[in-house]
């Protein structure tokens, strides 16, 4: 599978979905790469009263004119200088279209949605869902509250770190990210101690917590370091800390401009789409965080110098 320099951002009309149109234009713009809005919907339909049963689809007349309204809208919007857009209208399951496009796409992004707009009829809950079964790494922008600076650009990034493959591709992603934007980047590495030690039986009642600790930040120093190697001039921060780590990251969301996690960290049952920590921070973080899927590889990326800083 090979992923093209493209940012490919879901929109449904509502106030979220066009912040993350701002979002996505200004990476497509930092990236040099083409900017693709899509809206997709799917035509409702009922139980037919006839004798004969079955369904009848309503005529998607209005719906369609809506969903090419919404797309004007955003595409509008997008159109600055140097920047290439391209849009599409589909016909589908919003998720399926998205995740369907996502196999060719360098980056998606979508709205957390709160359940205005187009959000019930269109998108519905593709921002948990998209995230859970793309193929390239997808951001979540939050809509802004009254009073918060701009969401870009990216000036502080968080990356969640806990020893697994799914968090190592997270960080290595993190660290593209702190080059493109010249941003600042801090690993942080978070184990539960205390309610770990709390509420399992086989855990000793004396715990080493010092070296528990040490034991995690050695992991995310080695992490770090191979992470870095094509990227010297990223400087990590790095804190292992005591803590519950959906917790911890949610509160650094509120000081950085992104989060960035894997799909799944250590612990996680082969079934499972999203893992927990991943999942609570879609639901809690304050600003964009960017989930990487397990499968990703930046390496399939096509050309391999367009990660470069333009």
């Amino acid at each position: 599978m090979t992923h093209e320099p493209v940012v490919l951002v879901g929109v449904d009309g509502s106030p979220a979905a066009l912040g993350a149109v701002d979002w996505a234009a200004a990476h497509a713009k930092r990236l040099g790469w083409r900017l693709h809005i899509v809206c997709a919907y799917a035509l409702p339909s009922f139980p037919a009263t006839s004798i004969d049963g079955g369904y009848a689809a309503l005529d998607d007349t209005q719906i369609h004119n809506g969903a090419q309204q919404v797309l004007q809208e955003a595409t509008a919007r997008a159109e600055t200088d140097g920047l290439e857009v391209t849009s599409a209208l589909e016909t589908g399951d919003p998720t399926a279209v998205l995740v369907e496009l996502s196999k060719q796409a360098g980056i998606a992004v979508i709205g957390s949605h709160k359940g205005s707009g187009f959000t019930d009829r269109l998108l519905g809950a593709v921002s948990s869902a998209l995230p859970a079964h793309s193929h390239c790494p997808v951001v979540v922008v939050p809509l802004r509250e009254e009073g918060r600076g701009a969401l870009v650009p990216v000036r502080r990034i968080v990356a969640g770190v806990d020893g697994s493959d799914s968090a190592r591709g997270a960080l290595v992603q993190a660290v593209r990210e702190a080059s493109l934007w010249d941003a600042e980047l801090t690993a942080i590495a978070a184990v539960a101690i205390a309610s770990a030690a709390g509420a399992l039986a086989w855990m000793p009642a004396t715990v080493d917590r010092d070296r528990i600790l040490t034991d995690v930040r050695e992991g995310l120093d080695a992490a770090i370091a191979s992470a870095t190697e094509e990227f010297p001039n990223v400087k990590v921060r790095r804190h292992a800390l005591d803590g519950n780590a959906a917790a911890l990251l949610a509160e650094f969301s509120t000081a950085v401009d992104l989060v960035v996690v894997g799909t799944r960290g250590r612990g996680g049952f082969a079934g499972l789409m999203l893992g927990s920590t991943s999942q609570a921070l879609l639901q809690h973080s304050a600003c964009p965080v960017m989930v990487v899927p397990s499968r990703f590889e930046a390496d399939e990326i096509s050309p391999t110098e367009m990660w470069q800083h333009r």
